[in-house]
């Protein structure tokens, strides 16, 4: 089987990216899942733009609207349909909008989507992204709607060119696929088995994203600490972190998702010896019951799973440390969900994604014995959610009174304007909330302001000054970035010296054509 290329993928202007007055069609992207999938946006906002489309105004009714679909749970279905109904009227009444449909679910569902909703003029899957463009200009073309679904992955969905949502941080795929066979999990067979892209393609993306204002990246994988396996080295994935944090100018690094079965030393002593690699982990559990593990196909035991927290907090004191849960797995008996509860207070997360077990078409699970009853299943579900509320506000407590080095963001604090507060990430991954004093210099988003911690909450920290001083802050690259980008989209000139943004793509020394 051929490795997908890694060469980077120049998208040709489309001449459906113009109507027939000559302006420029707006388009919209809505993401549906996981962080890969909000990667996976990105390429196709870049996409989008490369070919000429230009991203619509928030509240406006885009020409253009790409969902990007999850598949994960059984509801992913009915939150597509529902809001491919509610753009069939927008449809109905605007003259050339078009509507695509693309992702996981796109991937598993194929014909099905235009069956349900032959108003979608596009269909495509997770193996043909960059084909958004010229299957639009073929639809609008025919006049019919356009399936293209592939098999296989040809090109990494890196190679393409992206709009970055956060010009302070970036996303990064090092791998694609997953080997491993939970029997909860149809991800495997929508994204097919892992195929890495090679550390120097992966480090020069990083140094573009670095070069374009970023000083934070997350890297992505649907396993990522087995990087490596694909070209003989268990041990890459270590090495690759090593490396990422001796790029001048890169602060921050982050990753998701590992696996407990591979998660291995030598990663927990490069994140440890890498002060780039921020102290936060996500490592999903999915269940404290090793029989229910077993059932899963999860190839490891609660055991050893504490036995991996542990050696982290050894070495990393302060590490917040967040996971998944699958409540009311096919068998799970009230033995079963004990050991749950056991393990995670003796894990004290940070926080946890807890998610009710749903049917999945196409898994193993979904035709197991002893699919649990979906009262019982809630009811789980709620002591499981109220016990680790009570311990993330308990390890949030612990918060109060530590200055905390603030990278500020936007959209993340939904009241700020009303509490005249800003909102940022802490090092850890903490949302912190913080106060704004009159007088103070107001920080850019990138920018890193150092707070003390006034009050605990289950999900978020809060920052209030006590005296009313001003904000500390660190003007940073990134937000110079923002400055430029804020002078470029207002038409403002930028700064002397500034470079303009581009539509990056997946090497350094390219980028697509202003």
């Amino acid at each position: 089987m051929t490795s997908p290329s890694s060469a980077p993928t120049l998208i040709a202007p489309s001449s459906a990216a113009l109507t027939p007055e000559g302006r420029l069609r707006t388009y919209e992207v809505r993401t549906f899942g996981c962080q890969m999938n909000v990667h996976d946006s990105e390429r196709l906002s870049g996409s989008l733009e490369s070919a000429g489309y230009v991203r619509a105004d928030v509240g406006a009714e885009a020409d253009v609207v790409v969902i990007n679909t999850c598949a994960v749970r059984d509801n992913a279905a009915g939150k597509l349909y529902g809001t491919l109904g509610h753009l069939k009227s927008r449809k109905d009444r605007r003259a050339g909008m078009q509507i695509a449909v693309g992702g996981c679910l796109a991937q598993m569902d194929k014909d099905a989507v235009l069956a349900k909703a032959p108003w979608v003029d596009v269909v495509f899957g997770t193996h043909n992204m960059g084909s958004l463009p010229s299957l639009l200009e073929r639809a609008r073309h025919n006049g019919e709607a356009e399936l293209e679904i592939l098999e296989a992955l040809e090109v990494f969905p890196s190679t393409l060119p992206t709009k970055r949502d956060a010009i302070h941080s970036g996303w990064v795929s090092i791998s694609v696929g997953c080997n491993n066979t939970c029997t909860f999990c149809i991800v495997p067979s929508l994204r097919g088995k892992e195929k890495d892209r090679r550390p120097g393609d992966i480090l020069s993306e990083i140094k573009l994203l670095v070069d374009d204002g970023a000083i934070e990246v997350t890297l992505l994988g649907q396993n990522v600490n087995s990087y490596g396996v694909e070209f003989g080295d268990r041990q890459a994935f270590g090495k690759l972190l090593r490396a990422a944090g001796e790029i001048e100018g890169l602060e921050r690094i982050r990753f998701t998702s590992p696996h407990p079965a591979a998660f291995t030393d030598d990663v927990i002593d490069a994140m440890a010896e890498t002060p780039a690699v921020m102290p936060q982990l996500h490592m999903p559990l999915q269940s404290g019951s090793d029989r229910v593990l077993k059932a899963m196909r999860r190839s490891y035991r609660s055991e050893r799973f504490l036995g991996i927290l542990d050696r982290v907090r050894a070495k990393m004191p302060h590490a917040a440390i967040s996971t998944d849960i699958i409540v009311g797995f096919p068998g799970e008996t009230d033995e079963d969900f004990e050991d749950t509860l056991r393990v995670v207070e003796q894990s004290r997360f940070a926080s946890a994604f807890t998610f009710q077990y749903s049917i999945r078409e196409g898994t193993p699970a979904a035709t197991m014995a002893d699919q649990v009853p979906k009262a019982v299943v809630q009811e789980r579900y709620e002591r499981l959610v109220a016990l680790q509320e009570r311990i993330s506000l308990e390890e949030n407590e612990k918060q109060v009174g530590r200055t905390l080095d603030v990278l500020v963001s936007t959209g993340e604090g939904k009241k700020d304007a009303a509490t005249h507060r800003l909102t940022g990430r802490a090092e850890d991954n903490r949302l912190v909330h913080f106060e704004l004093p009159a007088g103070s210099e107001t920080p850019r988003p990138g920018d890193v302001v150092s707070v003390t911690v006034t009050h605990a909450a289950p999900f978020h920290l809060l920052a209030d000054s006590a005296d009313g001083s001003p904000l500390r802050i660190r003007r940073t690259r990134a937000g110079e970035a923002w400055d430029r980008s804020q002078a470029e989209s207002c038409g403002v000139p930028a700064p002397a010296g500034a470079a303009p943004r581009a539509v990056s793509l997946g090497l350094p020394t390219l980028r697509v054509p202003q």
